[in-house]
């Protein structure tokens, strides 16, 4: 949050200014006065895809033909609730299908899986078995999990079966292109398939994983939030409550280092408040926000944000004409309210104090503006906002 007698920042992306040296007090009660409010308040609804959307995704091989719909699993004739090793509901539900119903919707499914992960080669569907599938009865976009198996060697995956909706497809789509990680999905007017990507939800691992780490691994815990905090505010994501990114334990040859990666995309570009973008602001990550203030000082913070932005800043350029032609047709899109618009605009204003902000009109020439702001700002630095 910007300090009071000097000039607002993007996060810490602004400009430097002599007087600004943090108050960490100060600052530590603007935040726990922040993470009281309801920051999300209304569900957002879904969008449909825009022509021009539709060719950018057939362009890169992003679109399904009409093999199953997201209805179509609706038609189940009972469900049975599902729970964890601790007896405590996980309000997904596994769901039971006529005989008939459960033939049909197996081949279907068997069919996404092929045209996700092997181009709709239909050679391993006879070794295909889907062994279950779940329907998640809590958040916005209530998904269907789909567990696949491969019968011969018993690995088995999953994906997911959502509703279509165009931000959700911005927010893979510049997921794909920004993040370390790339992300896999079909879509057509009806549905959206997305691959499962694995990790630790953030919640499970702050209650029953973190305690346990090491002073080591929570130091780089750490650094990798702040990392994943600075990447959701660039691309603008919202919503980064800890049931909505993953922690991935990946074993080095002498050590077990973490990463941090979303799950959940549907509040791409939707908000009005800038404080929905940044996963800091979320009660449920006060644990990862207090563990950066015991871990790293305020120099290492800077670093990280910087290491982050200078990242992103390569991966446009490598993605450069993609990133173009997804901006252009955004930018006509409608993925948002105009009253979220124009608020979000005035608190970007305010943190950035660039007048180029205040000209947009879209959610689309918003993450225009915000992704030339960092080309052009990614190694300035305010200490502003480090809480």
């Amino acid at each position: 949050m910007a300090q009071l007698g000097s000039a607002h920042a993007w996060g810490a992306w602004g400009r430097r200014f002599k007087s600004c040296h943090p108050d960490f007090l100060g600052l530590s009660y603007i935040y726990l006065m922040e993470i009281d409010k309801k920051l999300i308040s209304q569900k957002k609804p879904f969008y449909p895809i825009s022509k021009s959307l539709k060719l950018f995704l057939e362009q890169h091989d992003r679109w399904m033909d009409d093999v199953i719909s997201y209805e179509d699993l609706l038609r189940y004739s009972d469900s049975i609730n599902l729970y964890d090793k601790k007896n405590k509901d996980t309000l997904w539900v596994r769901l039971i299908f006529n005989e008939a119903e459960r033939q049909e919707i197996d081949k279907s499914l068997k069919i996404i899986y092929t045209l996700l992960h092997s181009d709709g080669n239909p050679s391993s569907i006879p070794y295909l078995n889907i062994d279950s599938v779940d329907y998640c009865t809590f958040g916005n976009s209530k998904p269907f999990r789909v567990k696949i198996r491969n019968i011969v060697n018993d690995n088995f995956t999953y994906f997911y079966v959502k509703k279509t909706d165009a931000s959700r497809v911005y927010g893979i789509e510049f997921e794909h292109m920004l993040s370390p990680r790339n992300l896999n999905f079909l879509v057509n007017d009806s549905s959206l398939i997305e691959e499962h990507i694995a990790g630790i939800p953030g919640d499970i691992f702050i209650k029953d994983y973190l305690p346990k780490c090491t002073e080591i691994q929570k130091s780089q815990i750490a650094k990798e939030y702040v990392k994943f905090n600075e990447r959701c505010m660039i691309r603008l994501l919202g919503d980064m409550r800890s049931y909505n990114y993953v922690v991935i334990p990946i074993h080095d040859f002498d050590q077990v280092i973490y990463k941090i990666r979303a799950i959940d995309f549907d509040q791409q570009c939707y908000e009005g408040k800038f404080s929905v973008y940044r996963p800091q602001f979320f009660k449920e990550n006060k644990p990862m926000m207090e563990l950066v203030r015991d871990k790293l000082k305020t120099d290492s913070i800077v670093q990280y944000k910087i290491e982050e932005r200078s990242t992103i800043s390569r991966r446009l350029i490598i993605s450069d004409e993609r990133m173009k032609l997804l901006i252009k047709i955004m930018k006509k899109d409608t993925v948002s309210k105009k009253e979220n618009v124009d608020n979000l605009k005035k608190e970007i204003y305010k943190f950035t104090n660039e007048q180029s902000f205040q000209n947009c009109k879209s959610m689309g020439e918003l993450m225009e503006e915000t992704l030339d702001y960092l080309k052009r700002n990614y190694q300035n630095v305010s200490l502003i906002d480090l809480i």
